[in-house]
């Protein structure tokens, strides 16, 4: 049996924020919402000098506090031959869990 898909991830670049599904209005269309995501104080940035001006050693270990966010407006997504994207092109992928991920050394 296959998990339940309640999330949909917006993938920037190299960053991700989190979004859930709120509606499902067809096999290719969902309504989702954007998610709050405070970065966890149990995790630190360590950087070091070098790139631009500095890079974060700890990058790939960042934790999140994730919740809903009932205040922000829900926004469409479609299902098309490259994958699920929005009216502005931003595009997303399906998953049983919210991610957040901020490039620090972007």
């Amino acid at each position: 049996m296959q998990d339940q898909q309640n999330y949909a991830n917006h993938y920037g670049y190299s960053d991700v924020n989190p979004f859930e599904i709120v509606r499902r209005i067809s096999e290719k269309t969902l309504e989702i919402r954007e998610m709050k995501a405070e970065r966890d104080s149990s995790w630190k940035p360590e950087a070091v000098p070098g790139g631009f001006s500095f890079i974060v050693t700890n990058n790939n270990t960042q934790k999140w506090v994730i919740t809903s966010d009932e205040t922000q407006k829900p926004i469409r997504i479609r299902l098309g031959k490259k994958g699920w994207k929005d009216s502005s092109g931003r595009r997303y992928g399906l998953s049983d869990k919210p991610v957040k991920f901020y490039d620090y050394n972007f």
